[in-house]
């Protein structure tokens, strides 16, 4: 093992080592601070759930975001981390630890080689991504931190195999409730079943195919799911009341009320639907000189993100974004969690020629 993949190992399994579920981010935002000061960068931004560090702006030169969140999902046995055959495994090794651990390698590098940089640079760290967006403190950090919106790119290191993915899903949770008259299930014409009004108030919803989208050449695919159903309280009383969770990922061409808006014509009068939340979409960028002199600096492939992540967040600030990580996408939120060295290397290696201005 070269002494970058161990640096990046190294620091990997540091930040594994060092739980953080949502909403408990203090001791690993303690650590990422003190080795983020130690860079040399300058911290610009720091309110205890937004960190952010940058170089020096100069005049005519682009700025480069690189956003990364520093809570996982619950413990699952999967603590503490270690290395073992190539891998650092443990809690949030692939989401997003080891995206982390290349951030803030780019910055040592940064602080320790003082290279000539094609672009300026920033380093965002957040807390409380795993949880619903309402809870997300992106936007007051933004809003707190106003040069966040002057990058000219956005780079969110979520898992993505070492592709760049553009855009992101829109996701909609919703509760359709359907109410009917309570009845003895053996004289059932004397109320109304909500079950059956369900059945068929959901019709439309279920009966909905996927719908194709292509922007910008990326093809995505918008779906809407029932996700959980409620209803009923014996086998012999005909139900009053159901419930059903429905989860609408719509595509980057809908805002999130023109998704509101599908969702309660295909539902129309059958039943009540209450939006619990929403996540915008991503806008889609991948025409522009950033995005090409990143795809080309480590060969990516360049796909569509075919989920949520907090890019929505970067395009609705008014900021260019993709999504590339290390982070391997089918270990994310497992028990058996990893990441590959190999791929904390090509991604650190990449970067680096990126922001040399090396990417051809």
């Amino acid at each position: 093992m070269n002494d970058a993949a161990r640096r990046l190992a190294d620091r990997t399994l540091a930040l594994v080592d060092i739980p953080s579920v949502s909403r408990d981010e203090a001791a690993v935002a303690a650590y990422v601070r003190g080795e983020m000061d130690a860079t040399g960068l300058e911290r610009r931004h720091d309110d205890g759930e937004g960190f952010y560090w940058a170089t020096p702006r100069r005049d005519g030169v682009p700025l480069v975001l690189f956003a990364g969140h520093l809570d996982t999902v619950p413990v699952q046995g999967n603590l503490p981390g270690r290395v073992e055959g190539g891998d650092v495994v443990g809690l949030g090794a692939s989401d997003m630890k080891g995206g982390l651990a290349v951030m803030m390698e780019l910055a040592a590098w940064i602080g320790e080689a003082s290279p000539a940089l094609a672009v300026d640079v920033g380093m965002l760290f957040f807390t409380r991504e795993e949880l619903p967006v309402a809870e997300s403190p992106v936007p007051a950090i933004f809003a707190a931190c106003p040069e966040l919106r002057d990058a000219d790119l956005g780079i969110v290191m979520e898992p993505t195999d070492n592709t760049v993915q553009a855009g992101c899903m829109g996701n909609l949770m919703a509760t359709v409730t359907f109410t009917g008259v309570s009845a003895h299930s053996a004289r059932p014409w004397t109320g109304e079943n909500a079950i059956t009004r369900a059945v068929h108030g959901l019709s439309a919803v279920v009966d909905t195919p996927p719908r194709p989208v292509v922007i910008e050449g990326m093809g995505f695919t918008e779906v809407l799911s029932v996700t959980r159903i409620q209803g009923g309280i014996a086998d012999n009383v005909i139900p009053d009341l159901v419930e059903a969770r429905v989860n609408f990922r719509f595509a980057p061409d809908r805002d999130a009320a023109s998704a509101e808006a599908r969702l309660r014509e295909l539902v129309g009068d059958a039943g009540e639907v209450t939006v619990t939340s929403v996540a915008p979409a991503g806008r889609v960028h991948v025409d522009t000189a950033l995005v090409r002199a990143l795809v080309a600096s480590g060969g990516f492939a360049l796909e569509p993100k075919q989920a949520w992540t907090p890019v929505a967040q970067l395009t609705d600030e008014g900021v260019d974004a993709v999504n590339l990580g290390p982070g391997a996408t089918r270990y994310a939120h497992k028990r058996d969690e990893r990441i590959a060295v190999a791929d904390l290397e090509r991604c650190f290696a990449a970067l680096r020629r990126f922001l040399a201005g090396d990417a051809a």
